[in-house]
């Protein structure tokens, strides 16, 4: 892997919740998007793969095991320096941030970006 992959929930997926099936997004990966379209160099530095909402989904738990499926995560390549302040969690040999908060201080520190509200 050269690049950070980025796992993202696809935009208006269908779910199916106590109200019935309905089309739904993910917060978090909006707000990832959002920052990915205020700083478009970040969208071009990592690798952008899409999940489902059905679990086991399927592209996280092939590259970091059972049970890790969050979206969003950003996986960082093997050995890729981690910026202090930064919480990883790892996963099958890899540093991972499996949140939006968590992605977008990481995008701060080794970007230089803003850094999310509350953070």
């Amino acid at each position: 892997m050269d690049k950070p992959i980025l796992f993202l929930l696809a935009p208006g997926f269908e779910a199916s919740t106590d109200l019935g099936n309905r089309r739904e997004y993910c917060p978090e990966c909006a707000e990832i998007w959002g920052v990915l379209s205020y700083f478009p160099a970040i969208k071009e530095a990592v690798k952008i793969r899409y999940e489902t909402i059905t679990h086991p989904r399927q592209g996280l738990v092939d590259l970091l095991g059972p049970g890790n499926h969050n979206c969003p995560t950003l996986v960082l390549p093997k050995g890729a320096a981690i910026p202090d302040g930064v919480r990883i969690t790892p996963a099958n040999g890899y540093n991972t941030l499996p949140n939006a908060r968590g992605i977008g201080v990481y995008f701060h520190k080794l970007y230089g970006t803003p850094l999310p509200r509350g953070s």
